[in-house]
């Protein structure tokens, strides 16, 4: 636990060093690598978040799938004592307000949950080339996310963790309980994930 407390630490570092012009770049960047691999074709349900200032920013690639026509969703965060995320849909009359992270969620009277989804995007502090993730500690999504340990046939949704190239490491240390994502996407490159 110590390691991966060092290397969120380190990593956060490494993220935040990164100036307003690149953070933009990139958003830009991983756009393009999205449409131009199709990872948004045949997904109608597409889980989104809202990012932090650290985050990549997903705006341009959420735009981009309004504009498709397909329904999108961001994560609600549960009060205290709960993990499980709900997510609710994007509507052309928002209504906004801060989570206990200060963090905008999107209001809806009826959330989803992450099964009802087609692709989730999944933020990440760090990620090595087997597509390990290394979250912010929370262990949110991994609660959200745990059925998906006993399904070996269906598996929805498909898991992709977003960041910046700059937060590749060449290894993740893994907890039993650490999801694993079906693929990782940067401003560069999807990197897909063997499945052995």
């Amino acid at each position: 636990m110590n390691n991966k407390k060092q290397l969120r630490a380190r990593l956060r570092r490494v993220r935040r060093a990164l100036s307003a012009r690149q953070r933009r770049h990139a958003a830009d960047g991983l756009r393009r690598v999205v449409m131009t691999q199709g990872l948004l074709l045949n997904r109608r349900r597409i889980g989104f978040y809202a990012s932090t200032h650290e985050e990549m920013n997903l705006m341009p690639l959420l735009n981009q799938a309004l504009w498709l026509g397909k329904a999108c969703f961001l994560p609600i965060v549960p009060w205290k004592f709960q993990r499980r995320l709900g997510f609710s849909r994007l509507t052309p009359l928002p209504r906004w307000y801060l989570n206990r992270f200060g963090i905008h969620e999107h209001w809806t009277p009826r959330p989803v949950r992450a099964w009802q989804l087609d692709l989730l995007f999944v933020p990440l502090v760090g990620f090595d080339e087997a597509c390990h993730r290394l979250g912010m500690g929370g262990g949110f999504y991994d609660a959200s996310l745990a059925y998906l340990r006993r399904r070996t046939v269906w598996r929805k949704p498909f898991l992709v963790g977003v960041g910046y190239e700059c937060q590749k490491v060449g290894e993740i240390p893994v907890d039993p309980w650490d999801m694993h994502l079906d693929a990782v996407i940067t401003e560069r490159r999807i990197y897909y994930a063997s499945r052995k």
